[in-house]
């Protein structure tokens, strides 16, 4: 399609900015990015569409659109709705220095609108036989049916089984029902993919991006047969049905963003000291949740990920929550609020099927719940010092839930991580120095004895030792120490120590 055609389309009402020269440039795809580098998920020859919040200035608009050019990108498509404003000129500046077509997508449309502007002129382009099937595919999208009414009518025109999954492996239309182990591997194998369309086994995958345009807030649709096997008419009818499964998945991603509006304020009066409950229950009702019902809330955290990758990932772990869900990020902080009750084993399964997306990236989640919304504030607070505990577990994705934290932990979750760290060197330092010498087990052994409250007799039991072996080591970290393991105060220290250092009491 020429990009020409579609500034022409008088009901998108775009605005070229930059590239008076290109309208006769072609591109094969539109894609819906918020990450500051999604080349990753470029071909070449895409238009790009992107929101303007998180390109505040020069420096990131150089960057980003340096990344869209060096990927072959075909136009850049800028959308005003999140900032309210026109397109700012460090961006115009950035396209033109390197080339980049660049046009405003207006306030008033969306770019679900412009995506399913872009699908229908490419089926236009196409020969009489793929243009029927996109038609009727197309009048399956717009009959208001929704996602089960297009993958019916996508597995009758590709004449073969045909599942829609999210990325954390949940089946969202499409039949028979998948057991629950291979679509986890299906999931799996679309996050790993290098390349999309891909094989596994005798399926083929395709993706099918939502707004974010990230992996994991994509759903992908599972064809059977290999694509080796079919005309290059069917291949270009199965990307077409994988574009329109995309579509429906922006709608998706257009109504959550409008129902999070009202996420923000709540929690930011949430975190505040003077939230007053009557106030809060009152904004709870207006998000839709029942008065006196029982809250779940989610702490969440992702370090080297990229901005706007922590929102995605909650939204995406608490899409199967049920309605109401709000999700917001406070001062870089991301919180989800939802009124199922929560199942830190479920969200454990699903991030473990989300953690190959991550890359170098570290997500750590924090659960709390309050029995309504007086209890807000105080669930909100134990979410995110459940989420500053799972931080200290190793591992590339941890969730922890306030009810598995013991109260003192949850206090000193507080205490700057700096001072923690300090506190667990000054007090195991000497202990851990002497094993690494010694080739000794002194921290195994106080770590045993702490966990069976002093006991000499279970300690002893437990680690195969002579009670007088025993009471030698504990009495040499007493004098490595400065503490008396005897003492319960002393024992508190060497335990809290251990959990600073050694991830004791969460693991």
């Amino acid at each position: 399609m020429r990009l020409g055609a579609l500034l022409d389309t008088p009901e998108l009402g775009l605005r070229l900015l930059v590239g008076a020269s290109a309208r006769d440039r072609e591109f094969s795809r539109v894609f819906q990015a918020t990450l500051q580098d999604p080349t990753r998920y470029l071909d070449g020859g895409e238009i790009v569409l992107c929101g303007l919040r998180w390109l505040p200035g020069p420096a990131e608009a150089d960057e980003f659109v340096g990344r869209l050019a060096a990927a072959g990108v075909a136009a850049l498509g800028a959308g005003t709705a999140e900032v309210g404003g026109p397109v700012p000129d460090h961006l115009v500046t950035a396209c033109e220095r390197v080339g980049l077509p660049l046009f405003e997508v207006p306030l008033s449309v969306s770019f679900a609108t412009v995506a399913e502007r872009v699908i229908l002129g490419l089926a236009a382009e196409r020969s009489a036989p793929a243009r029927d099937s996109h038609r009727r595919l197309v009048a399956a999208v717009t009959s208001g049916q929704g996602l089960s009414a297009l993958v019916k009518a996508g597995a009758e025109e590709l004449g073969t089984g045909c599942w829609v999954l999210s990325a954390t492996g949940r089946q969202l239309a499409g039949g028979p029902e998948l057991p629950a182990a291979r679509r986890t591997a299906l999931a799996r194998r679309f996050l790993r993919a290098e390349r999309l369309p891909c094989q596994d086994g005798p399926v083929t995958l395709l993706g099918a991006s939502g707004r974010s345009g990230h992996r994991v807030a994509s759903w992908f649709l599972v064809v059977d047969g290999d694509p080796a096997d079919w005309s290059p008419t069917r291949r270009e009818l199965a990307q077409e049905f994988a574009a329109l499964v995309g579509l429906e998945r922006s709608r998706v991603d257009e109504a959550r963003r409008i129902e999070n509006r009202a996420a923000e304020p709540l929690l930011r009066l949430a975190l505040s000291d003077d939230a007053a409950p009557g106030e809060l229950t009152s904004r709870l009702v207006a998000a839709g949740f029942a008065p006196q019902e029982p809250l779940a809330m989610l702490s969440a955290e992702v370090r080297g990920g990229g901005p706007g990758l922590a929102q995605v990932l909650v939204e995406e772990l608490l899409d199967a929550a049920g309605e109401p869900v709000l999700v917001a990020t406070v001062d870089g902080e991301t919180f989800g609020l939802f009124s199922a009750p929560h199942d830190a084993r479920q969200l454990r399964e699903a991030v473990r099927t989300l953690e190959p997306a991550l890359g170098s990236a570290r997500l750590t989640l924090g659960l709390s719940r309050a029995a309504d919304a007086a209890g807000l504030r105080s669930g909100v607070q134990e979410a995110r010092h459940a989420r500053t505990l799972a931080a200290m577990n190793p591992g590339r994705a941890t969730v922890l839930s306030g009810d598995e934290v013991a109260s003192h932990l949850l206090l000193l979750a507080a205490v700057p991580e700096e001072v923690r760290r300090t506190f667990g060197e000054k007090v195991l330092g000497p202990v851990l120095a002497y094993d690494a010498a010694h080739g000794s087990e002194l921290i195994t052994t106080l770590k045993t004895f702490l966990e069976h409250s002093g006991s000499w007799t279970r300690t002893a039991a437990a680690l195969h030792l002579h009670v007088n072996t025993l009471r030698y080591r504990i009495t040499r970290i007493g004098e490595l120490t400065g503490r008396d393991p005897g003492r319960f105060a002393d024992r508190v220290d060497l335990y809290l120590a251990g959990c600073f250092t050694q991830n004791w009491g969460w693991s």
